[in-house]
């Protein structure tokens, strides 16, 4: 995952165009190493390099709260995915809801 964003850095030195692809190879190297954080963090750059976030995107986001048991996160992620015009689907729902039963909080998952 570190050199996975070390290559998107990369990119903006030599100039490349990071597109949607680029960042969600980043999110998933990110979310397969249990990075959470880091997840969370190429979501916002995308927001600010006004580079769509689409459902992949977001079910890689969401799944790496789910293994980091950051159930609150998750379902801030749903949230936002509306706001963002974003569709859900059974991936999605399905990350949120075992976000909210690790955390312990599975009457949110209802």
């Amino acid at each position: 995952w570190v050199q996975a964003l070390q290559l998107l850095d990369e990119m903006v030195d030599v100039r490349v165009e990071r597109d949607t692809t680029t960042y969600n190879a980043a999110i998933s190297a990110c979310e397969k190493a249990g990075q959470s954080m880091q997840v969370l963090q190429i979501l916002c750059e995308m927001a600010t390099d006004r580079v769509e976030r689409n459902t992949i995107s977001y079910n890689a986001a969401v799944s790496a709260c789910e293994k980091g048991g950051e159930w609150r996160q998750a379902l801030q992620l749903l949230r936002r995915m509306v706001q963002d015009r974003v569709e859900k689907n059974a991936i999605t729902y399905n990350s949120a809801i075992g976000a909210c039963e690790k955390g312990g909080h599975w009457v949110q998952a209802l």
